[in-house]
């Protein structure tokens, strides 16, 4: 079965940020929802304080894990939800998760949200993902 992945986008503003309004996906024979993936290490502490563009990276990396971990890739996204702590900071530093997703040839629907604080403390950026296969 071939999935067929078609970008709704009403408006097109969203395209020059690296996001679809919509994405419309049929075809599919598997959903992965992933858990919100932050910059940590094997055993779940918190890594790369008060650096931005490192927590970013990181985060993509453990989405990545969880991905590949399933037979998927970050090519597979259709859903990116982006959780932060400080909004500004991260629009800094928005390059390393649209370079990523760029270079996967992906542009998932996306939402990002200020948040007050993560579960853990000095983490600064929380990925959520949905993939399809």
């Amino acid at each position: 079965m071939t999935i067929e992945r078609t970008a709704v986008d009403p408006v097109t503003w969203s395209q020059a940020l690296g996001f679809h309004q919509g994405e419309l996906v049929s075809g599919h024979t598997r959903t992965l929802y992933c858990s919100g993936q932050t910059a940590t290490d094997a055993d779940g502490a918190p890594q790369h304080a008060d650096d931005m563009a490192a927590q970013v990276a990181l985060s993509l990396d453990n989405l990545e894990g969880v991905l590949r971990h399933a037979g998927l890739s970050l090519s597979d996204l259709v859903r990116l939800n982006v959780f932060t702590t400080d909004v500004d900071l991260l629009l800094q530093h928005y390059g390393v998760l649209a370079s990523r997703l760029a270079a996967a040839g992906v542009a998932p629907v996306s939402t990002l949200l200020g948040v007050t604080r993560l579960a853990v403390p000095g983490l600064m950026i929380e990925l959520e993902g949905t993939a399809v296969a």
